[in-house]
């Protein structure tokens, strides 16, 4: 059965909605489910926009074959659309959290600090095209990610823990680790979050933690021991791991003494897949995905053990999918059609030379015909501009010129207004982006730059500073100087 929300569904679900809608589209899936299956584990990262850069004979003159061998393994099993699909994400857009180093795997050396393998995603400022990066992380002073700004794997945002999210030999293990076939988790009555967590729309996944946190601890040599969980910005509840012996199954409970600040933010954290529940189960139960509308490692998964809901929703409407029927538009007391005609978006009840006297009409100083203001009107905001803005914030540029080729045709030029804004914002950060994996810039370029720069050989910014928005200014970055309600943190799971 669906949930039934008390007042409207949550925010976070919403976001969803929209990231499983256009974050990881249908085309991207097939390109690198298809590469992915002749052995082109390259092709597939290239296919989801994911950057490799590794050497894999470099790594071996470091550390031998055999790490190459258990390397090239998981290589060859990495779905990257896959990884793309369970990627950490921030509100309000849904795009990839920024500046996060994710561990995927981690692999035995001879050396102090075991090699990972790891995914990065860009800061905010160069996050253009959603690109992420794949390496291999060797430890502190790595120069090859220095410019990076949080080159150490993340301790909160782990996969290395949860390969059914990224590898797609264990993607059926889905069900049973986010707990699909059970009822939604609830908290034992003693912990400081069941408030929380009783609620049927709680984000909380209580019932998997003991499961979880004893994967955790294991993998950091304790078998037995505190765990924290972080619940907010500032936040955190600290548990121990109970179990009778191991025959049992694990329990955890509050600690009986909160330990100071220091103690608690060096305790192993469990990693964010665990502590919450999985979106798609999340938006299965509540009816607001179709199951078919999910990748397809993900929908095959969960459809055998989530009782899937009626959607209460129709689905959310995709331009590039629906039928071209022609604009109709009220001229001169007639009713008149607007279609595409020889690629160009063009009034078909009017004669081309009547057509060009008016435009020349127009030229002139003239007033418009409703049809040829229809038609202006749709080349500068169109209907479907929300979906051209979601599919670009996602680096779906591809996507995104095909609902406009749909909406104008292949042959249309582009004129002044909200749409033109838009593809020449995502062009131009384009370039953040290339400059960023140059490595040629560290900070945001629109930062100011004061100070002496030759002597230290960085950029530095001066404090409090804020660049003045002018006409140069992207608009993504003017919408977010202009909203008041502008969130520091997102929504993750």
């Amino acid at each position: 059965m669906a949930h039934h929300f008390a007042n409207e569904i949550p925010t976070r679900l919403l976001m969803w909605q929209r990231v499983r809608e256009y974050a990881v589209p249908p085309s991207m899936i097939e390109t690198a489910t298809a590469r992915r299956a002749v052995g082109d584990w390259a092709g597939a990262c290239a296919a989801a926009r994911i950057d490799v850069d590794l050497n894999l004979r470099a790594v071996r003159d470091r550390h031998g074959t055999e790490l190459v061998t258990h390397l090239r393994a998981d290589l060859r099993r990495l779905a990257p659309d896959l990884l793309r699909w369970h990627m950490p994400r921030i509100a309000p857009d849904g795009r990839l959290r920024p500046g996060l180093t994710i561990s995927l795997a981690r692999y035995r050396s001879s050396g102090a600090t075991p090699p990972r393998l790891v995914v990065r995603t860009p800061p905010a400022w160069a996050d253009a095209g959603q690109r992420m990066s794949l390496t291999l992380w060797e430890g502190p002073g790595n120069h090859a990610s220095e410019h990076h700004p949080h080159p150490h794997p993340d301790r909160r945002f782990r996969l290395d823990l949860h390969r059914h999210l990224w590898d797609s030999g264990r993607s059926g293990e889905l069900a049973s680790r986010c707990g699909a076939g059970g009822t939604p988790s609830m908290a034992p009555p003693d912990l400081p979050l069941s408030g929380l967590s009783a609620a049927p729309d709680s984000p909380w996944a209580v019932a998997s933690w003991a499961t979880e946190a004893e994967s955790l601890l294991r993998a950091e040599g304790r078998p037995r021991g505190a765990f924290t969980v972080r619940l907010g910005t500032r936040s955190h509840a600290a548990f121990e791991l109970v179990a009778p012996d191991d025959s049992h199954a694990p329990t955890f409970r509050p600690l009986r003494e909160t330990p100071p600040p220091r103690e608690v933010a060096a305790l192993p954290v469990l990693p964010e897949a665990a502590a919450r529940v999985l979106p798609d189960l999340e938006l299965l139960r509540a009816g607001l995905v179709a199951a078919e509308r999910l990748h397809p490692l993900v929908g095959v998964a969960l459809t055998a053990s989530v009782p899937v809901a009626a959607s209460g929703s129709p689905p959310v409407a995709d331009p590039a999918t629906e039928p071209g029927d022609p604009h109709r538009v009220e001229c001169r007391g007639e009713v008149h059609r607007i279609a595409l005609r020889d690629g160009v978006l063009t009034a078909i009840d009017h004669e081309p030379a009547q057509l060009r006297r008016e435009e020349l009409l127009v030229a002139l100083g003239g007033p418009a015909l409703p049809c040829l203001r229809a038609i202006d009107a749709v080349h500068r905001d169109p209907e479907a501009l929300p979906a051209v803005r979601e599919r670009l914030g996602h680096g779906d540029v591809a996507g995104a010129l095909t609902v406009v080729e749909g909406l104008l045709g292949p042959g249309a030029v582009l004129r002044d207004g909200p749409l033109r804004e838009e593809l020449e914002s995502a062009v131009s950060r384009r370039i953040d982006d290339g400059l960023f994996r140059a490595g040629l810039v560290a900070v945001h370029p629109a930062a100011g730059a004061v100070g002496d720069a030759k002597a230290s050989g960085t950029v530095r910014t001066q404090a409090g500073h804020r660049p003045r928005l002018n006409r140069r200014t992207p608009s993504v970055l003017r919408r977010k100087r202009s909203s008041r309600a502008r969130p520091r943190t997102g929504l993750t799971y």
